[in-house]
């Protein structure tokens, strides 16, 4: 899904820049001369020029933009399909779902709960919610409300996302209650990785203060002040409204209308769904301080969702995140500083402070930036795994508003992308050739099959079917396909669901009598979505474990 280079998380890791390249030099015989190659001109800013060129460069079928600067709305609207292949239009009221941007919401709840003194920022965790446990005791017993919300617990990216990505049986409690078997990867609060799971934890604990569901508490106390009327906090809630965008994805490098992925298990983490006329609702409340425009408040004064004061927590550095070194052809937008606050990624750009998120599920992709020196935001929907539209568009905007100096992002970022998948189909091709192809596996196929179980998803299982032996994770549905020998006791795992672009290695480790030890997975590619945290996993035979009890 989300490629790594691209987005995720997703979108706190892309840190997209440009230089000028340099001119060759001239040669010492001016006749022999060869011609100086000159940049092409950069086209003049045109938003519905800018985003059909985006649309086609990228290979996206629809986008919604929204534009608000200096309290008043200058775009809120959609250019392309909602579906490939049909004709209706994205628009202004077209919902896409919006992943991981839903994050900023729940930190908006949690913001008004402290406000109402019905929690504090470092409370510990376990004060509103008991039974909550982490692998470590000490972690268990330090983790505050505000930990939940700054990606320093220890955990390593992503970890334990396949609990709910792709679409799971796993309720939310059962997704909390399996956090306290997940390994930590570093010390706590020792240094920056993006997880999902603790904003699971804290969408229940806004669930448990309000006596609402997360969804509930969404519409009530966000979503109906700031009059976002067609948000909705599910896909179920979408039925029936035929102005919804279709998800899509990649299949063997075609662009294809794909089934989205339900999440009401994660809710806390990615369940908003949402339109350009809704979202420039909520920037215009970010960018004013919690402010909701045109309401008065009992007191006489205007109406707020949160206090000015936790307007600033949520955008003050809680968490420092290292700065990659950019492509150097885009080298210009490298931040000064990254940091994650509470529910936003932070960073600087043309010497203003940014606070922005972007959201990746099956088929979609957000982004939302804010600048506030300058009252603008900008918020960037689509229907398409593809970071580069929006990172394009992104800075193109922003530029033109900030009356910077123009660059054409839409042809730099496409180079830039264009030359990482052809750096990865390198490698591939590398890892082809250099396997060991006419080894054998050391034990007979059906020797594999069986129950396997890992301390925190559960079991997975092996089958034949026919000459076929298929791979099964039992409470995801649809992720399951076929095992295809690699090279001695590594197999790929090759899903039926070919949208997911994460194909996984399958080892299987062998005790000295031959009988299988255990089994480790890890993703092909270096763009499968880190979501697919395969790695994660320590399959060990049902039958052994049983034994050791």
């Amino acid at each position: 899904m989300t490629s790594k280079y691209c987005l995720n998380t997703v979108a706190a890791a892309l840190v997209l820049a440009f230089s000028s390249a340099a001119l060759p030099a001239l040669a010492a015989d001016p006749a022999a001369a060869a011609p100086v190659a000159m940049a092409a001109p950069v086209p003049a800013f045109d938003l519905a020029n800018d985003v059909n060129r985006a649309l086609k460069t990228f290979d996206v079928p629809g986008i919604a933009i929204a534009i608000v600067k200096d309290g008043k709305v200058i775009a809120a609207t959609g250019f392309g399909v909602r579906k490939l292949g049909e004709a209706a239009p994205v628009d202004g009221k077209t919902l896409f779902e919006v992943a991981s941007n839903s994050k900023g919401f729940t930190a908006a709840a949690l913001a008004m709960l402290v406000d109402e003194g019905k929690l504090a920022w470092d409370d510990p965790v376990t004060k509103h919610l008991p039974g909550f446990q982490m692998h470590d005791s000490y972690v268990t017993g330090e983790m505050t409300i505000r930990d939940l919300l700054t990606h320093r617990s220890g955990l390593g990216l992503g970890a334990g996302d396949l609990l709910w990505w792709p679409t799971t049986t796993f309720t939310t409690d059962e997704i909390i209650e399996k956090l306290r078997h997940i390994p930590l990867a570093t010390s706590f609060r020792a240094s920056y990785a993006y997880d999902n799971l603790l904003y699971i934890v804290a969408g229940k604990i806004i669930a448990e203060k309000t006596g609402k569901s997360w969804g509930q508490a969404m519409h009530e106390r966000i979503l109906a002040p700031l009059g976002m009327t067609g948000t909705t906090t599910s896909l179920a809630e979408n039925a029936g409204n035929p102005d919804v965008a279709s998800a899509h994805s990649k299949i063997n490098g075609k662009v294809a209308a794909v089934k989205s992925m339900p999440v009401p298990n994660a809710v806390g983490a990615v369940g908003i769904n949402t339109n350009a006329e809704d979202i420039a609702k909520w920037m215009m409340a970010l960018l004013d301080g919690g402010k909701i425009a045109g309401v008065q408040g009992k007191d006489g004064k205007e109406a707020r969702l949160f206090s000015e004061k936790q307007a600033n927590e949520m955008w003050t550095a809680q968490t420092p995140v290292k700065i990659g070194e950019p492509k150097p052809a885009l080298a210009a937008t490298k931040p000064n500083f990254s940091a994650y606050g509470l529910g936003f990624q932070l960073r600087d750009y043309q010497g203003m402070k940014v606070a922005m998120h972007g959201g990746a599920l099956q088929g979609f992709y957000s982004r939302v930036l804010m600048v506030p020196q300058a009252k603008l935001g900008v918020a960037i929907l689509t229907n398409a795994e593809n970071g580069g539209s929006m990172t394009a568009l992104q800075w193109r905007i922003v530029d033109h508003y900030l009356n910077a100096q123009p660059s054409d992002w839409i042809a730099l970022v496409s180079k830039v992308e264009q030359d990482m998948h052809a750096e990865e189909v390198k490698k591939q091709g590398q890892a082809s050739t250099a396997r060991a192809a006419k080894s054998q596996p050391s034990l007979p196929l059906a020797s594999y099959d069986g129950e396997y179980e890992d301390a925190w998803y559960g079991k997975v299982v092996i089958a034949p079917q026919g000459k076929k032996h298929i791979l099964s994770f039992t409470r995801t549905p649809d992720l399951t396909g076929e095992l295809e020998h690699w090279q001695h006791d590594t197999f790929i795992v090759r899903w039926k669901e070919r949208n997911f672009n994460a194909d996984a290695y399958v080892t299987f480790s062998l005790k000295p009598d031959g009988s299988i030890d255990r089994v480790k997975m890890e993703p092909v590619s270096e763009e499968t979505d880190f979501s697919y945290d395969f790695q994660d996993l320590n399959l060990v035979p049902v039958k052994a474990r049983e034994e050791k009890k």
